[in-house]
Formats: structure tokens, sequence, C-alpha cells
């Protein structure tokens, strides 16, 4: 596997299928391995998000070992760390990119536990949006947990109100981010996760994290 941070110059965010994700944290993906605000004219807006390729830069990359789900959810403790403790990294922005059952949503259900969260938490699939807000060294931190696979239009992102929910402080997690076209603000961090099962590991998975801004690269070299 890739070692240490590479600097890079360029990325494509790449697309998906619909990762629904499950109830709890007790059903989890890994048991089946299987953009900038509003600059453009309204004509661009019109083009379908899935026909809609969007170039981000990306600042540095590292690849982190994820054999099983416990390599998962010490990942997100490390990085729940670093955002519960670090104040300049806690209004960050993480997206989240995958096919169906890479694990993007068993993901951040171990990083909001990490941060506290407590009770339930429901994948934000059908509602698109679910609050929550940190306890413990995560005190009083507001998180926004996104799935945008639903959205068919850009402008849906304007109709809902999340351009200003963005320039607000607090974490923000998304997966699908792509579908939110170019509306969407650049990623602080960019976790691609792929299913890569061996015989020896069937539940592991290849993830890829990639800095896009200042903020992001200080986020991934404190978290690895």
């Amino acid at each position: 596997m890739e070692a240490g941070i590479q600097p890079v110059e360029q990325a494509l965010l790449g697309g998906g299928q619909v990762d629904a994700g499950d109830a709890d944290l007790g059903k989890s993906e890994f048991l089946s391995p299987c953009l900038q605000l509003l600059k453009q004219p309204l004509r661009a807006l019109k083009m379908h998000p899935r026909h809609h390729t969007v170039h981000r830069a990306i600042l540095a990359t590292h690849t982190l070992p994820w054999p099983d789900e416990a390599a998962c959810e010490a990942a997100a403790a490390r990085l729940a760390q670093q955002l519960a403790t670090q104040p300049a990294l806690r209004d960050g922005f993480i997206a989240l990119d995958g096919p169906l059952g890479a694990g993007k949503t068993t993901f951040v259900r171990h990083l909001l536990r990490a941060l506290g969260v407590q009770g339930r938490i429901k994948s934000p699939t059908f509602a698109v949006l679910e609050p929550h807000e940190g306890t413990g060294a995560a005190q009083g931190l507001a998180i926004s947990h996104f799935d945008f696979y639903r959205f068919d239009d850009p402008r849906e992102w304007l109709d809902a109100g999340f351009r200003d929910l963005f320039a607000a402080p607090g974490l923000k997690l998304a997966e699908w981010p792509q579908k939110a076209g170019a509306l969407l603000l650049p990623a602080d961090l960019t976790l691609h996760i792929e299913p890569a099962p061996t015989d020896a590991e069937p539940d592991a998975r290849r993830v890829r994290a990639e800095a896009g801004t200042p903020r992001g690269v200080a986020l991934l070299e404190a978290w690895t």
C-alpha cells in the first residue's frame, strides 16, 4: 500500500450507486463486501448531475489500510479525536465516495459515535440530512450528515437551503457529494472507499484520502 502523504495536482470526483446504509451500527455494510458555491449561469444548472463532471484540486493524498471493520472503527476514532480537539478542524467538510456496500455510512456512524453522538443514528438516504451534536470532547459541535443520492437536479440544493448550512459553523459529512454538482463547496477531505476483499481479508477496503483545501491537508496530516 502507498505510505505517507503524497502531493498531487488534479482529481476527478467520482460517482457510484446508491448506498442506503443500515438502521444502526449493529447491521454493518462491512458484512457484505460487494463543489464551489453557485457561480454558474442557470442554464448550467439544468444539466443532470449524473452527467456533470466536476474537477477538484487535490493538495495531498494518503492510502489507509482497512483490512476489516475494526480498522474502519479505529480510523474513525482517530479522526474524531482530531476533530474534537483542534478548533481549526471542527468546521471541516468531509465527503465520502464509493459504490454500494463500500462502507461510507458505516464509517460515518463510527465517527459520530466517537464524537459522542448518542441514541440511534439513522441514515439520511431518504431525509437527505440528519443533524447531530457532539458530546464529551466534542461538546457543542454541530454535525450535519448528508446523503445527496436522491438529488435529481442541483437546484434542489438551493431550494433546501443547504448553502447557508454549509456556510455555518459545524462539521459537514456528505455521501454522494457529486449529486449536488458544482454548487457544493470543495471538500476539505474526500474519502474514496472501495471493497477490496481477499481470501485472508474478506472484509478489506481500499481507502484513499484526498485533501482538497489547506484545512484538509492539516486534517490529513493530523489524522494519519
